[in-house]
């Protein structure tokens, strides 16, 4: 997510629309992650704090660490967490904060597809674990789906270039799960990568648009005005519309790839 100096252009209940679906890949992720009872847990751009209410519930007694950019996201992640936990929310650049001591279990759900190069983040993620401490990650992989390529396709057209040019980023925004097989184990760590295509079932108006809205479409969004921003938008639901038809009974099948990994840092006897 971008650095607290930056615009914040996060919209924690456009996030939400889609909140089912979009923690499936969480709840999936967490449940390969075999700690018992981990002390130190730090969500790596926590978002709206559904998963730091998740660890919360799972492991009451742990002491909690969110850390976001967004300021909207926070302050929903306080509403949503309430009175489960002792949690410490923090606003910083996941790019250069870090623990002042040991974690137990580091979590990074949906994050690290915004952070350029963050194979070195990873590296350092890792080197925050204590003994038979945790590392979990999940990214979305669908950069090559139809919703990302008529995104930049369109950024991309004479309309909008001079606007947008270089404001999205490929296929080359995440690793695939050998990927981060290949750099967790060169961080010293026993590894467990692989990938799942989720089939949402998306409906009403333009559901594809309002999906992309909340996450791959922001970008977008932020570097336009309000007219621009509009227009923008009709068009992209336009090919949308072609790319994702509704069937018969008004649905949309949209599918929609996602990266995972969990790790150990072995304990040394």
């Amino acid at each position: 997510m971008p650095s607290p100096d930056r615009r914040d252009t996060w919209n924690a209940q456009t996030y939400d629309r889609f909140d089912d679906a979009r923690s499936r890949p969480f709840q999936d992720l967490l449940a390969r992650v075999r700690s018992v009872a981990p002390a130190q847990v730090i969500d790596l751009g926590c978002g709206t704090g559904s998963g730091l209410a998740d660890m919360a519930r799972r492991w009451p007694a742990a002491q909690l660490v969110g850390v976001d950019a967004s300021a909207d996201m926070l302050a929903a992640a306080e509403t949503e967490l309430g009175p489960l936990a002792e949690v410490t929310l923090v606003r910083a650049d996941a790019q250069t904060w870090a623990p002042e001591t040991a974690a137990d279990l580091v979590v990074s759900n949906a994050l690290l597809q915004w952070i350029p190069d963050h194979a070195q983040l990873l590296t350092r993620m890792a080197s925050w674990l204590a003994p038979d401490g945790w590392l979990a990650i999940q990214v979305p992989g669908n950069f090559e789906a139809p919703s990302h390529q008529l995104l930049r396709e369109l950024a991309d057209s004479p309309q909008w270039t001079d606007r947008l040019g270089g404001v999205l980023r490929g296929a080359n925004s995440v690793f695939d799960a050998a990927g981060y097989f290949r750099i967790l184990t060169d961080a010293g760590l026993t590894v467990d990568a692989w990938e799942t295509t989720y089939l949402h079932v998306l409906t009403g108006p333009d559901p594809v648009l309002r999906w992309t809205s909340g996450t791959a479409l922001r970008p977008v969004l932020a570097a336009l005005d309000d007219d621009a921003a509009q227009e923008f938008s009709g068009q992209y639901a336009a090919s949308l519309g072609t790319a994702y038809p509704a069937d018969d009974a008004g649905e949309v099948l949209f599918p929609f790839r996602r990266v995972f990994a969990v790790a150990r840092r072995e304990e040394r006897l």
